[in-house]
């Protein structure tokens, strides 16, 4: 069956980095798009990041342009996060998802699967 595993959450200090790992499974990784997800205590799951299923278009929320880097391995079945200059409101629940189409548009809509996500804290 489909499944996510994501990796790479940890408390890191503010205006520090961190690399997210997702590792898929149990389906055609190079033919679908790929979504990162988080969710803050208390609040609603909101989209971050999006990668086409070939990796030459990414999509970004505005809170984490030109901070966040996207990026995806075929061969590895894999999709990454690089975080940087990472702020307190950037903690939540990281998961990753499979958009149902190749490609990402501005709409955080049609992701069918999720993976069990990883925590990132920032805090001093």
């Amino acid at each position: 069956q489909v499944q996510f595993v994501e990796s790479g959450g940890r408390l890191v200090t503010p205006g520090g980095s961190l690399r997210l790992s997702c590792a898929a499974s149990g389906f055609s990784f190079g033919r679908y798009a790929i979504g990162w997800f988080r969710q803050a205590p208390g609040k609603e799951r909101e989209g971050v990041s999006c990668i086409s299923n070939s990796g030459y278009s990414t999509t970004y929320d505005n809170t984490v342009k030109g901070r966040f880097t996207i990026s995806r391995d075929n061969a590895k079945n894999t999709v990454y996060l690089q975080m940087n200059r990472l702020k307190p409101e950037d903690t939540g629940i990281y998961y990753c998802a499979r958009r149902v189409y190749s490609y990402c548009t501005t709409s955080w809509s049609a992701y069918d699967t999720w993976g069990q996500g990883t925590q990132v804290t920032v805090s001093s």
